[in-house]
């Protein structure tokens, strides 16, 4: 399956950039600037039931990990320097990253097990009720308000063009786990509901770089933009 990319930028580097649940490429609007302002060429995926990208209410992780790798290697030419998932498309690049090879992996507060055993009905029902409260803005702007108005706008679009039957499959076959490879970067907030303390300080054992943000948000750019940036010396250099 191949998925719907947005290019941008003309870089001689290359980064790659997977949203979370019910976002979009346009979620990564002000990274993908920060992005092209640093040199790179920014190739920003909408997941499967996401965005323009087909829909396939029998998917997984690892068919959304396939699809991300058949996309990049039909529509990219030559290596890849970052690659950087939120949330969701953590999970999805951890399953990727071994054929994707960049040389830097970036997981943003991604949560390490994925549920499987669920109830395909209850969750469609519980994901189109996340999407018709993320399609309102008014709803986004009390619920979020650190977002602009081109984050409100992005997030609104995403949420249109998300499907509740594709998500709900992730979540209907076995637990999915993975673990971050050591020599990768885990940004987290501080607070997270998603990498807790025990599983930073577990993550930093094994050789993974921890890097936190306090107070920030799950999609820490949209609260945190400044702060992110200075997280990551290896991807935005001074």
């Amino acid at each position: 399956m191949l998925l719907n990319l947005v290019a941008s930028g003309r870089g001689p580097r290359s980064a790659l950039l997977l949203h979370g649940m019910c976002g979009s490429s346009e979620s990564w609007g002000a990274v993908t600037d920060r992005l092209i302002d640093s040199g790179y060429r920014v190739l920003a995926v909408d997941l499967p039931g996401h965005g323009f990208s087909p829909r396939d209410a029998a998917t997984s992780v690892s068919a959304a990990a396939d699809a991300v790798v058949e996309t990049v290697r039909t529509g990219v030419s030559g290596p890849l320097a970052v690659a950087m998932g939120h949330s969701y498309g953590g999970s999805v690049l951890a399953a990727a990253v071994g054929r994707l090879r960049p040389t830097t992996a970036v997981y943003i507060d991604a949560g390490m097990l994925i549920r499987g055993g669920q109830n395909r009905e209850a969750l469609i029902e519980q994901y189109e009720n996340d999407r018709r409260l993320r399609s309102r803005r008014g709803w986004l702007r009390r619920a979020r308000p650190y977002y602009d108005e081109r984050a409100i706008d992005a997030e609104v679009r995403a949420a249109e063009r998300f499907d509740p039957a594709t998500m709900a499959a992730v979540s209907l076959g076995d637990d999915v786990r993975w673990e971050p490879e050591p020599g990768s970067i885990v940004v987290r907030a501080n607070p997270s509901d998603w990498v807790p303390e025990r599983s930073a300080a577990d993550l930093i054992h094994r050789g993974v770089h921890v890097r936190e943000i306090p107070g920030a948000a799950h999609t820490v750019w949209y609260s945190h933009l400044h702060e992110f940036v200075d997280a990551l010396p290896e991807v935005f250099p001074v």
